[in-house]
């Protein structure tokens, strides 16, 4: 977003043909650095969440970003600003990996679709924040035109200082490590006041854990990728990695700059920063509704090939080349974020959290970022030598390149991906054990399900 601002280019860049320009190298390195640190990040995410609980972890990160977020806000070079996102991007990857097993671990069944939708609006709310400030301070002469952007990141870690010590742990993981009565006590504080089915969700974490277990003792990383967790593991990252490959990080980090390039002024452009990130959120809000509705599966797959229209469509017009056609893709720019994040946007998370494993799902959820932060990586290097005026100046019609991708996405989750909306994680367990078909997934009928159907049936000869 910084990138936008023409006093950060100025302080940061060079001058090139009468107009400030950021060295693609430090481009590359601005964009890579905080992914290649976050890929540290969600790679010890997963064993140190295992080992000393979620909680912790997560509160130990929001203060490292404290320091990470003042050393961005008083850079005033590029190394000590690389320095800031670098470590920001570790603390980052651990909060992601984190707070998502959390959720999958806390959500009841019902609401679990709903609440991992809500990662993704998050994401949403913090660059719509910073786009409305950018939008009062970006044409400021002054290092305040950007630096005030790093005040709203201090306010969302304030927020999160407060209200993280008073979250409950997990129940799965103290469960996990023989805690029960804690696991009780933050069930309790997570709703279950009803003794039965206190004792009931206890029962089921414990044996959801020990068939997890016993069928992934002393789980490495390794076992992700062996027996019938393969396929599992495919299953739960693809989404993410989809994300990637899907254009969104072009989209997010060079649409603005785009649209000053295409001839918008620095302010309008802000403005249309605004909308986009506006579309952004109102797709993730739709989400919430169509994630179960709908299902996993269409929503995810029509969605990611409404994207790839719209990519194609984007790129076509900025060839053509005329001021109407300029104007038509960055319209499309704005419309793809709406797009993006009323479908694979929100249900990637949904399927990270949901398809892993029990004993595996904070290692699952881990190599899921970590390989989608490898694809931003290798984005963040190529991107600038592609769209920079001064390098191949291709600008928006790079969108050729996410389209392309976006053909073989559609070929995956048509083929591939199967519909989880509505199975609780020992439904799935059984449904991966006996290798069950994408086409049958939505359908097939698993002993849970039998079992309720029967004692349904014995219900209504008794009452009979």
């Amino acid at each position: 977003m910084v990138l936008s601002i023409p006093e950060f280019r100025k302080d940061f860049g060079r001058e090139y043909a009468g107009n400030y320009v950021l060295d693609a190298d430090w481009q590359s390195a601005f964009s890579g650095g905080p992914i290649a640190s976050s890929i540290v990040g969600t790679f010890g995410a997963g064993y140190i969440a295992d080992k000393i609980g979620r909680k912790p972890l997560m509160i130990g990160s929001i203060a490292v970003s404290f320091a990470a977020i003042a050393l961005e806000f008083v850079a005033t070079t590029n190394a000590m600003f690389f320095g800031g996102k670098f470590i920001n991007g570790f603390v980052t990857g651990i909060i992601l990996s984190v707070a998502v097993t959390y959720i999958g671990e806390v959500t009841p069944l019902a609401l679990r679709g709903i609440f991992t939708c809500l990662t993704a609006l998050m994401m949403t709310i913090g660059p719509l924040t910073s786009a409305i400030i950018v939008n009062y301070t970006g044409n400021s002469p002054t290092r305040w035109a950007y630096r005030a952007v790093f005040c709203a990141q201090f306010g969302f870690a304030g927020v999160s200082a407060i209200f993280a010590p008073f979250v409950p742990e997990s129940p799965v993981w103290l469960i996990s490590v023989d805690k029960d009565d804690r696991a009780t006590k933050a069930l309790q504080r997570l709703g279950y006041t009803n003794p039965v089915d206190l004792a009931m969700r206890v029962s089921q974490i414990r044996t959801t854990l020990q068939e997890a277990k016993a069928e992934v003792a002393g789980a490495t990383y390794l076992d992700c990728f062996r027996k019938s967790n393969l396929r599992r593991t495919i299953i739960s990252v693809m989404p993410l990695a989809i994300q990637a490959l899907s254009g969104v990080f072009f989209i997010a980090s060079y649409g603005t700059y785009y649209m000053q390039l295409a001839g918008y002024s620095t302010s309008d452009s802000f403005k249309l920063q605004i909308a986009q990130h506006g579309c952004s959120m109102a797709g993730n809000i739709c989400s919430w509704y169509l994630i179960d509705k709908v299902g996993r599966r269409p929503l995810t797959f029509w969605g990611t090939f409404s994207i790839t229209v719209i990519l194609m469509i984007c790129a076509g017009l900025a060839t053509e080349g005329s001021p109407g056609a300029i104007k038509g893709s960055v319209a499309f720019i704005v419309i793809y974020n709406f797009f993006y994040n009323i479908s694979i946007g929100a249900t990637a998370y949904t399927l990270l959290c949901e398809v892993a494993t029990s004993k595996l799902r904070v290692k699952t959820i881990s190599i899921g970022v970590a390989l989608q932060y490898l694809i931003y990586l290798f984005w963040a290097f190529v991107i600038p030598y592609l769209f920079n005026p001064d390098k191949a100046n291709l600008g928006a019609k790079t969108a050729f390149i996410f389209g392309g991708i976006g053909l073989l996405c559609l070929v995956y989750l048509w083929f591939y991906q199967p519909e989880t909306a509505g199975r609780s994680f020992k439904e799935l367990d059984e449904l991966f054990m006996k290798g069950v078909s994408v086409r049958e997934f939505g359908t097939y009928k698993t002993r849970a399900e039998l079992e309720g159907e029967q004692a349904q049936e014995m219900g209504k000869s008794d009452t009979a």
